[in-house]
């Protein structure tokens, strides 16, 4: 091979790591920042430690987060440990789509037949 089928090569090579490594992990830092920028006081979030909580307090960094419903279990985190959040709207709308398809749906026994 010539000296510029090695350019060509390896200016390959870099733009395939470029594109299979680093590109997709910017994408996902864009989407984690625009999680953190939408979450609001009263958000269900998921911590990264696994943990359900809601959000009662927030400064620009940290936000403080109420897990059950022992009004003294509060635990201030910074905002980076959020891995997802729930609106209450999302909520409400979650549930009643799922009783708008419970109510659809009949129970049927064995071989399609409609259970009395």
């Amino acid at each position: 091979m010539s000296v510029i089928g090695w350019v060509i090569y390896i200016i390959a090579i870099v733009a395939m790591f470029y594109f299979i490594g680093i590109k997709p992990s910017q994408k996902e830092r864009k989407k984690q920042e625009a999680l953190l920028a939408s979450v609001a006081v009263g958000d269900t979030v998921l911590t990264t430690s696994g943990f359900y909580g809601v959000i009662i307090d927030m400064t620009d960094d940290t936000v403080i987060v109420e897990f059950g419903n022992n009004k003294n279990c509060r635990i201030p985190m910074q905002k980076s440990a959020i891995s997802a959040v729930e609106k209450p709207e999302d909520a409400v709308a979650s549930e009643t789509k799922a009783d708008a398809t419970e109510e659809k749906t009949e129970k049927k026994g064995l071989f399609g037949k409609k259970k009395d």
